[in-house]
C-alpha cells in the first residue's frame, strides 16, 4: 500500500482543484460537476491511505476503525463508515461541500492568489495563480503519464483518471494536447490499468475504477460546464 501523506501535504482534492483552475479567467473548469470530481478525489485519497476499499457486493467500505485525521477526508469516511455505500450516493451526499474547503486551502498554501477590491459599496474578489509554481508541476507530471507515455504513481494515475472523468481535460490545452493517444491512455486509466509498476495497488485501482465510473454516469446526467 502506498505511503500515506501527511496531514500537512495537500491532498488529491487539492490537486484537482487546481488542475481544473483557469488562471487567465480566474474561473474553475466544469463548475456544475465540480461537486462529483472533488468527491471522486476523497474518496481515492482515501484509499490511497488505506482507509477505503471495495467490498465484495461492489459498494465502498472501510478499512480499520480509525477515521482520517484531516477533516477533507474525515466527512466521507464517517458517511461510509455507517455502512458500505455505492460511490454515486457518497458523491452526492458529500461532495457539494467541498468546493469552499478545498479552494480555501489553495490560498492558504499560495497556489493560487485572492485579491479583493472595493469600489463605493461593492466588494468584488477574483482568483488568480500563485507563485509557488505547484500547477505547472502537476500538469508535468499528468502530461509524461498521458503524453509521454511514463508509467504513472497510483496518485498521479488517480489524478489523470479524474481528470479524464470531469469532462474538461480538453481545457489543458496545449500543455496536455486531446489527441487519440491521450485520450486512450486516459480511458485505460479509468478502468483502473495503471501498468506493471502499479500491480501491488489493486484495492485503490479497483476504488479509483469504481469511483471514476461513478463520476462518469454522473457526468452524462450533468454535463461539464
Amino acid at each position: 500500500m502506498t505511503a500515506p501523506t501527511g496531514p500537512e501535504d495537500p491532498t488529491l482534492a487539492e490537486d484537482l482543484l487546481l488542475l481544473l483552475f483557469q488562471p487567465p479567467s480566474g474561473t474553475i473548469a466544469g463548475e456544475n460537476t465540480l461537486f462529483h470530481v472533488l468527491g471522486g478525489a476523497v474518496l481515492a485519497e482515501l484509499s490511497l491511505r488505506g482507509h477505503l476499499q471495495v467490498a465484495a457486493s461492489g459498494r465502498l467500505e472501510t478499512v480499520g476503525a480509525r477515521a482520517p485525521e484531516d477533516v477533507l477526508l474525515r466527512s466521507a469516511w464517517e458517511y461510509v463508515d455507517e455502512k458500505p455505500r455505492r460511490a454515486q450516493t457518497v458523491l452526492a451526499a458529500t461532495g457539494p461541500a467541498l468546493r469552499a474547503p478545498v479552494l480555501e486551502r489553495l490560498v492558504e498554501r499560495g497556489d493560487v492568489e485572492r485579491t479583493e477590491r472595493r469600489r463605493l459599496f461593492l466588494r468584488t474578489t477574483s482568483l488568480g495563480e500563485g507563485r509557488t509554481g505547484r500547477r505547472d508541476r502537476l500538469r508535468a507530471q499528468v502530461r509524461a503519464v498521458l503524453v509521454d507515455g511514463v508509467e504513472p504513481t497510483p496518485r498521479t494515475a488517480a489524478l489523470a483518471a479524474l481528470l479524464s472523468a470531469s469532462g474538461t481535460m480538453h481545457q489543458l490545452q496545449p500543455v496536455i494536447p486531446w489527441t487519440s493517444p491521450v485520450i486512450e491512455r486516459a480511458e485505460r486509466l479509468r478502468r483502473g490499468s495503471w501498468g506493471a509498476d502499479a500491480a501491488g495497488e489493486a484495492v485503490t485501482r479497483s476504488v479509483v475504477a469504481n469511483v471514476v465510473g461513478s463520476v462518469v454516469v454522473a457526468m452524462v446526467v450533468t454535463p461539464p460546464s
